[in-house]
């Protein structure tokens, strides 16, 4: 961005995020003249993370485009972790400022906010199970307060199985990272289980809460041989991602992720950070007035495939054309 014409430089755009306010830049077609309205975020990431300073962005850009600007609506932001207790205070902090609504990323982001305030409508994103964890009472017709973006489908997660079998078909066990008190871990590992009986694999798993657990976990595992890894998308996979894709790394493990990451050697899911661009349409509707209630949860229609050749060879395999001919993005 450039500052001539009044617009905000990106330097400063990602310093507002940092401090935790956003304020729209001037639209000039605005539909929303009048009173200063007001919105909140909650991230269940901090705001160090990569991804989640690109979602933020995403939605601050999807609200401009559809005509929202510092005259009328104020963003306040709260980063925080997937922790409940601390996403319960930050949300008590957010409600306190009278949002209209807010964008919650995350299913502890979400239960954090009916906590404190279960009247302020919520739209969320990168939710695995709201039927499961009692989000809403149905996708077509959520019902209360809260509606949004799923993740993905769980059917997905057998395909993580698949790929990795793909570019390594000499891995017979495959260490799967969950979270063991995440119902969304559980079921992504039961159908990655479920999978592995088709394809002949063993699959071990791991809990990803806890970077010591991980590591001794891991190391452990790589001590036999042909084994791999599947990160599954979970929050708790999200902050270790570093850490994770390291231990690949080091242990020289053949690994699917469900985020896309540096340094990967696949990756395969949703685009995250097109979900923020979609909630921001929800949030705009909302602020006009209409009910969450009656805006129906939606899954993905948007994939990705990622494939990092740099680290396929120091791996030592050897990415079969059909795979190349199928990723949206290969890394040589």
């Amino acid at each position: 961005m450039t500052t001539p014409g009044g617009k905000r430089t990106r330097r400063e755009f990602f310093r507002l995020l940092g401090c935790g306010v956003v304020l729209l830049p001037f639209h000039a077609h605005s539909q929303q003249s009048g009173r200063m309205r007001r919105a909140g975020v909650l991230m269940n990431i901090a705001s160090d993370d990569p991804q989640g300073r690109l979602g933020v962005a995403a939605f601050q850009e999807a609200l401009q485009l559809s005509g929202w600007s510092e005259t009328n609506l104020r963003i306040d932001i709260q980063w925080g972790t997937n922790d409940l207790d601390r996403q319960r205070k930050n949300a008590a902090q957010l409600a306190a400022l009278a949002p209209e609504v807010i964008l919650a990323s995350g299913t502890v982001s979400v239960l954090a906010i009916q906590h404190v305030a279960k009247a302020i409508p919520v739209v969320f994103v990168r939710v695995a199970d709201p039927l499961g964890a009692g989000l809403v009472d149905n996708l077509a017709q959520p019902g209360g307060t809260v509606t949004g973006f799923m993740l993905f489908e769980y059917s997905l997660s057998g395909k993580w199985l698949e790929l990795l079998k793909e570019v390594a078909p000499r891995v017979t066990r495959v260490a799967v990272l969950r979270d063991a008190q995440n119902p969304a871990g559980m079921a992504q590992f039961g159908v990655i289980q479920a999978t592995s009986r088709m394809v002949g694999v063993e699959v071990i798993p791991v809990s990803d809460r806890n970077v010591d657990e991980l590591q001794r976990a891991i190391g452990s595992f790589a001590q036999s041989p042909k084994g791999g890894l599947i990160a599954t998308a979970t929050a708790t996979s999200s902050v270790h991602h570093d850490a994770i894709v390291k231990l690949a790394e080091r242990y020289k493990l053949p690994a699917v992720y469900a985020d896309r990451l540096d340094g990967a050697l696949i990756s395969y899911g949703p685009d995250r950070v097109h979900q923020f661009r979609l909630a921001a349409g929800y949030v705009g509707r909302i602020l006009k007035g209409e009910r969450p209630g009656r805006l129906p949860v939606q899954a993905p229609t948007k994939y990705e495939l990622v494939v990092n050749l740099r680290t396929a060879k120091a791996l030592g395999l050897s990415v079969p054309p059909s795979l190349l001919a199928r990723a949206d993005q290969v890394i040589e």
